[in-house]
């Protein structure tokens, strides 16, 4: 068992609103604290992109906004719960409460979205596509040099999640709730395949679904 688990206080922001034009909300987010996704637990697996995320809520909505640059970049996926894992990917897990089970929600570049809930990787059930579809997305793209020559894409996915997207709760709001969160960049089938965690996982090969190494978070 982790006993190192990172803390992560999602701050409440009343000025957020999920009726905002969602480059205000992307704005928003952008003067807030930026954590970083840059644990590589796998040794095969060396390529470390640049990774930070930040995010808030505003009692009845979680906003998360990711900012990742990597060297190479791939979005064949587009339709919901298609395997964007495999695509340039940011995720995020999060189990409520004391909750063995939690949710995975993870995005391509282009915001094409994979959700499930359950206990596990292999007992996992899929939201259905209508709820997926109340999350908010906005990717931006760009191509940068860095200095020693090489050519990056930088791109941001700015999200918006309605409490109703959590449908295996019966929560109204997102004040005072606590539980276990981790957040991942991966690209299964990129030219360097990765496999990054906010809070740092211990096993053999790489996984995502343990929640025992997912870190505490509390919302205010």
């Amino acid at each position: 068992m982790q006993t190192n688990l990172k803390q992560l206080h999602v701050p409440y922001l009343p000025t957020l609103d999920r009726e905002m034009p969602i480059e205000d909300i992307s704005a928003t987010l952008d003067q807030q604290d930026k954590l970083s996704i840059d644990k590589a637990p796998w040794p095969a697996y060396s390529y470390v992109p640049a990774v930070k995320f930040s995010l808030a809520h505003s009692l009845n909505c979680l906003f998360i906004k990711f900012y990742v640059s990597e060297n190479a970049i791939r979005a064949r996926y587009r339709q919901t719960n298609d395997p964007v894992f495999k695509d340039s990917c940011v995720e995020f897990f999060i189990a409520f409460n004391d909750d063995d089970e939690y949710y995975n929600f993870e995005f391509n570049c282009m915001g094409t979205c994979l959700s499930g809930f359950g206990g596990g990787r292999e007992n996992r059930t899929l939201l259905p596509e209508h709820v997926i579809g109340k999350i908010n997305r906005w990717a931006v793209m760009q191509k940068t040099t860095a200095p020693n020559g090489e050519l990056l894409t930088n791109w941001q996915l700015t999200l918006v999640l309605p409490v109703e997207v959590f449908c295996r709760h019966h929560l109204t709001s997102f004040q005072g709730v606590r539980g276990k969160v981790n957040f991942y960049k991966c690209g299964d089938e990129l030219p360097q395949p990765h496999f990054l965690a906010w809070n740092n996982i211990l096993a053999e090969e790489p996984n995502f679904h343990l929640p025992e190494y997912f870190g505490e978070v509390q919302f205010a």
